[in-house]
């Protein structure tokens, strides 16, 4: 339940306050001439009033007030109708007696005017309540932006727990079959495959990382790699950077040189290549991946796997300027990869 005194809420309403104090002040001594110290008290003093009767009534009883008993929501309005006409007439008149809101009224009055102190409590009372409003509507949108962030970084936390898994079981795969073969090149492999796991342990827990080290988790995977084939397949992987220090998501790349490998020099019987370049220039990423791959007589559509769909997604989340585009000619496969890598969310 929410107390009914929230200092961080009421700075809120005593900011109102001296603002609404400030806009008394310049009418008190240029319309009604009064002295500067005389037309300071009268406002402080009216507006103290104002200012607690208000937080009140847009902190504690609107918020609680239940339309659907009707009798209760007139019982408050009518006070408050009383708070902002009589009662702020009464709080006035206990300032005449204090001497702190000198000449405002007439204390001998029987039949007083409450035009005046309407005139000063409805308006300011909508003022408060315009601030109020103003006020709740940023931090409302603040709280959702908390929350959009919040699920962003769910999200691309649990699109890498996919993503790192996969990256695993495919390479797995690839040592499994060198040690069915009893390859001498098994051992080489699983050191390989332990430099990479080190990389995924403990340099991509950050949202970011040099792109010098995402080339060298990429050289090592195309290492990993080319050690399951023979001469006939043909790597080419060149790279022009500007900045090495440029700053990239971890292992974002990757999908795409794993499905080189995994969907197309794997399943290509003559000479199978691959093609890989890399620019970042001017905060401008380019990825070009070419591959072989058999021919198909299928529809032309590209089926995406799990890689290529949590890139996707991804990308979505990181970026607001970016393509992916998928070729498939007749006996390859390409994708080009374009960030805006100054367009991060």
């Amino acid at each position: 339940m929410k107390s009914l005194f929230d200092i961080k809420r009421f700075k809120l309403y005593a900011w109102v306050g001296l603002g609404i104090v400030c806009m008394c002040i310049i009418q008190e001594t240029h319309v009604e001439h009064k002295g500067f110290f005389t037309a300071l008290s009268d406002c402080l003093w009216l507006t103290a009033y104002l200012t607690l009767v208000n937080y009140v009534l847009y902190e504690y009883s609107f918020p609680r007030m239940r339309w659907r008993r009707f009798y209760i929501a007139i019982l408050v309005f009518v006070l408050y109708i009383f708070l902002f006409t009589e009662g702020f007439h009464l709080w006035a008149l206990l300032g005449y007696v204090l001497r702190v809101n000198v000449d405002y009224i007439e204390p001998g009055s029987k039949h007083h005017d409450l035009s005046a102190e309407s005139s000063f409590s409805i308006p300011a009372a909508i003022f408060f309540g315009i601030a109020s409003i103003i006020y709740n509507n940023v931090k409302l949108r603040h709280t959702a932006q908390q929350l959009r962030i919040e699920k962003q970084t769910a999200e691309l936390s649990y699109l890498k727990s996919q993503t790192n898994p996969h990256f695993l079981f495919n390479t797995l795969n690839n040592i499994y079959a060198l040690a069915r073969d009893k390859s001498d090149l098994a051992p080489e492999t699983i050191l390989r495959l332990s430099k990479i796991l080190r990389y995924m342990l403990y340099e991509t827990s950050g949202p970011y990382i040099a792109i010098g080290e995402e080339l060298k988790i990429i050289g090592d995977y195309i290492a990993l790699e080319k050690l399951r084939y023979d001469e006939s397949l043909r790597v080419n992987f060149n790279y022009n950077i500007e900045d090495m220090n440029q700053s990239v998501p971890p292992l974002l790349l990757m999908p795409l040189v794993e499905n080189a490998f995994k969907h197309g020099v794997s399943e290509t019987r003559v000479q199978p290549f691959v093609d890989i370049h890399l620019s970042v220039v001017s905060r401008r990423l380019v990825f070009f991946v070419r591959n072989s791959r058999e021919e198909s007589s299928g529809n032309g559509q590209v089926k995406e796997n799990i890689g290529l769909s949590n890139l996707r997604r991804q990308l979505e989340l990181l970026y607001t300027d970016y393509s992916l585009s998928l070729d498939h000619p007749a006996a390859e496969f390409s994708a080009t990869l374009t960030i805006n890598l100054a367009s991060h969310v």
